[in-house]
């Protein structure tokens, strides 16, 4: 009997608002600038808040909307936290990812927005390729499965690009483009710096190819299908446990089918997430007799974590540690 994942981690109105007077306490009563001259940045969750710090180097001051460790999915705002989109100096977002983000820029329209969809090329990912029903195969109730049907069955697009670095690059130069426009006094350092994040990501995305050729085809199952940007860009099979929706939770017929993908690919790991329960990964992996690691989608930078970087380079490690590979 697989047992039912724990609920995922909202981020609370109290974490929100403590956020919030962190980026109030910054901020000037002018045009959103911080007091010390940098420009004020909102980034919706952790990727952005990277890339904004990265381009923007000292100019800028960032702050993210999403609470450390939170599921940025599932953010919600409170009314100082939608204010603060429409004073600061740029807001970088990803739309159709959190609904509260979306609304909040809606309202307050911001002079200066990155939506970080447009560079990024979002695509469709549909259910891992050898495993049947895939996204599908959850149990809701009436309304919910209905719901799912209208967000995913007829091609949800799926919001997880920064796990391929080359995509994450492009949102950098948009960043770059829009705070230079914003501060065009500094619009040459923050061309520089935007150059150096590609040049950094690039040097990423070389060492993942290099590192994953040998394991080109092999399949990856996660807990819910986060990776496929990533399976995409280095020839890997991402096998979801649930589909692209992270609030799914597996039918019976859907763990028999991934267990029937484990088997027949001799697949040897079975990887589960940082902010959500791996109950039912690790349960899998135990009933299958293979193992279990952690796989990080990066919607969030986990306690204990430096930087963008940091953790794709462990889930490097964990790929090849993890994969079968020739």
């Amino acid at each position: 009997m697989i047992p039912s994942p724990a609920p995922r981690r909202r981020a609370s109105v109290g974490a929100a608002v403590l956020a919030t007077s962190l980026v109030v306490a910054g901020c000037s009563t002018g045009a959103g600038a911080a007091d010390d001259g940098r420009l004020q940045v909102l980034a919706s969750f952790y990727p952005l808040q990277y890339v904004a710090e990265q381009v923007g180097g000292p100019h800028v001051a960032v702050s993210n909307l999403t609470p450390p460790a939170a599921e940025p999915h599932d953010l919600e705002l409170a009314p100082a936290q939608v204010r603060e989109i429409g004073d600061a100096d740029l807001v970088v977002y990803l739309s159709g990812f959190q609904p509260a983000v979306d609304e909040g820029v809606e309202q307050r329209a911001p002079e200066h927005v990155v939506d970080a969809a447009g560079a990024a090329h979002l695509e469709e990912h549909p259910n891992g390729a050898g495993a049947p029903g895939g996204q599908d195969d959850v149990e809701h109730d009436e309304h919910e499965h209905a719901e799912h049907e209208d967000d995913h069955d007829h091609g949800a697009l799926d919001p997880h690009f920064w796990l391929d670095p080359t995509r994450l690059a492009a949102v950098g130069d948009e960043v770059a483009a829009e705070l230079s426009t914003a501060d065009p006094d500094h619009a040459d350092e923050y061309a520089a710096n935007a150059a150096e994040l590609t040049s950094s990501l690039d040097d990423l995305d070389a060492e993942y190819a290099d590192t994953l050729a040998p394991c080109a085809g092999a399949t990856l199952v996660t807990s819910h299908e986060a990776f496929g940007y990533l399976a995409e860009r280095y020839d890997l099979d991402q096998v979801g446990i649930a589909g692209i929706d992270p609030e799914a939770e597996p039918s019976p017929a859907r763990l028999r089918e991934v267990g029937e993908v484990v088997r027949d690919a001799g697949v040897t790991t079975l990887y589960f997430e940082t902010l959500t329960s791996p109950k039912v990964t690790q349960t899998l992996a135990d009933d299958l007799g293979v193992d279990a690691q952690v796989l990080d989608p990066i919607e969030s930078l986990a306690d204990g974590a430096t930087d963008y970087r940091e953790v794709m380079q462990s889930n490097l490690d964990a790929l090849t540690s993890g994969l079968v590979c020739g």
